[in-house]
Order: C-alpha cells, then sequence, then structure tokens
C-alpha cells in the first residue's frame, strides 16, 4: 500500500518531476589573478608613521619607595651600566650617581677618535 505524497507546505513550491541541473556558481579567480579586497579595508599605501625627533632614551631610573617600607632603586643605561640600591642612603646615592653619569657615558659624549674622521 503506497501513501500518496503530501501536499506542499505555505509558502514552498511543489517539485518538479525529473531530473533538474544544478545551479552554477560563478567562477572563481584564476591562479595570479588579483583578488578583492574585504570591505573596510584601505587599499592605497600609506605613509610610514611619524619617527618623531631623533632622541631616544638610553638611560632608565627606577625608583620604589612604598610608605612605610625600605626604598629600592635601579639604574640601568644601554652602555652596560647596572646599578642597584637598597636603603634610603643607598637610594640617593645611586640618584646622584645615574645622574653624573649623564656627562661621562660614552652613549652620550663623543669620544675624540670616533668624531674626527
Amino acid at each position: 500500500m503506497s501513501t500518496p505524497p503530501h501536499p506542499a507546505l505555505e509558502g514552498q513550491q511543489a517539485p518538479k518531476a525529473g531530473p533538474q541541473d544544478a545551479e552554477q556558481s560563478p567562477p572563481g579567480p584564476v591562479v595570479g589573478e588579483p583578488k578583492g579586497v574585504a570591505e573596510g579595508v584601505p587599499t592605497a599605501v600609506l605613509p610610514d608613521p611619524p619617527r618623531g625627533d631623533g632622541r631616544y632614551p638610553l638611560a632608565w631610573l627606577e625608583i620604589c619607595a612604598p610608605r612605610g617600607a625600605v626604598p629600592t632603586a635601579t639604574s640601568k643605561c644601554l652602555c652596560g651600566r647596572d646599578r642597584s640600591a637598597v636603603g634610603r642612603a643607598r637610594v640617593l646615592a645611586l640618584i646622584t650617581e645615574h645622574e653624573a653619569h649623564r656627562d661621562t657615558c660614552p652613549l652620550r659624549t663623543p669620544q675624540e677618535g670616533r668624531t674626527a674622521a
């Protein structure tokens, strides 16, 4: 006993009898062919970001003095100087040394043989 086919639901079309061809999609990009750019992506070449005025940090002095605790400090420079101090008197001495290092740092003061050329 065979059952009759169900009637089409509202908004649906009744199936057509016989085989049907599938819908063809548009051809994809060929190798080497430029692909599209996603929406919102700039296509123009942007200029380089500003580089500043040519200055950059050479030395850092980090001081940590929490209320009621022992203060500490670290002085570092790109020339290789790396010093630290613990306690109020030693931290104050390291601050003075760090300021004095500005005048003697080989990266900040040109040496005679280097600039003579």
